[in-house]
């Protein structure tokens, strides 16, 4: 499966993970199984892995839509993980349409694993 994704309660933690040629439906889909998981909370971080990701089926447009959904809440951290210029600019524009929306969680995008975890354990 391109894009899953794994509920982690006890450390309040959203782990979603894409691989190969990925597509807004398949996001939109993992969207909507994770809203009805009954071990996800909208004010849940979230890590979004984009390392593995070699292609995107997606346009600006449908980027725009998948970061408005209302998933996470204000409070929500949201660390992207991508290592190539084109997940990197997929990335951004989500993180700008997620500023933009009337659901604004926090979005940030890192080059590397790390620097993600470290801003996601950061206070505020």
């Amino acid at each position: 499966m391109p894009f899953s994704y794994v509920v982690h309660k006890d450390l309040r933690l959203v782990v979603s993970t894409g691989s190969g040629c990925l597509s807004w439906s398949e996001i939109k889909r993992c969207q909507e199984l994770a809203q009805s998981d009954e071990d996800f909370k909208p004010e849940f971080d979230q890590i979004v892995d984009l390392r593995s990701v070699t292609m995107f089926d997606m346009r600006a447009e449908h980027v725009k839509v998948l970061a408005r959904r209302r998933i996470f809440s204000f409070a929500s951290k949201r660390a992207f993980v991508a290592c190539t210029s084109v997940a990197f600019g997929i990335a951004r524009m989500w993180e700008a349409y997620t500023e933009l929306s009337d659901n604004p969680s926090r979005v940030q995008v890192f080059y590397d694993l790390s620097s993600a975890l470290s801003w996601l354990r950061s206070p505020e």
